[in-house]
């Protein structure tokens, strides 16, 4: 039985989309209920995360910018195109609104040099996404549900 989870948002910085949907299809099958945005690059993530959200591909306007509130959880990939991972994660941790939120690189990576460089840049947690989805269910399920039911953060200052 699943235990269902209501928290606040999810950022999935994901630049290839089929990854970025099997994270979306694993929350779903475990129940984890939190809205989730996927930005593709490092741009597109940090424009979010810090309420400069620019008009929907569709032509549709986005409303006057409100500030912004952080998510939850970023689960980020280190190799996006144009900035880096570690890039958006020094620029969450320099960010006082963002300083405490939980980020967890989800990454294909297998250099030490990365995971190294992922703990000095503030990351919670690094990951290596498995090849098999039955293991990737497993794996976002138990993130999800240590980082946003079980861990307790810090409430980070208004922006």
């Amino acid at each position: 039985m699943n235990q269902h989870i209501d928290r606040d948002s999810i950022l999935i910085v994901e630049d290839n989309p089929d990854d970025a949907e099997l994270a979306i299809i694993a929350l779903k099958q475990k129940g984890i209920k939190a809205s989730c945005k996927i930005a593709k690059d490092a741009n597109e993530a940090l424009d979010f995360v810090f309420g400069k959200d620019k008009p929907l591909s569709q032509g549709t306007a986005t409303a006057a910018p409100t500030s912004p509130t952080p998510p939850s959880l970023v689960l980020l990939d280190l190799k996006l195109p144009g900035r880096s991972g570690i890039e958006v994660l020094k620029s969450l941790r320099a960010s006082p609104p963002t300083r405490y939120v939980p980020v967890v690189v989800l990454t294909t990576s297998v250099l030490e040099e990365d995971m190294i460089k992922s703990y000095e840049s503030g990351a919670n947690s690094f990951i290596r996404k498995p090849a098999d989805f039955s293991t990737f269910l497993n794996q976002i399920d138990l993130i999800c549900r240590y980082w946003l039911y079980t861990n307790l953060n810090p409430k980070s200052q208004a922006l």
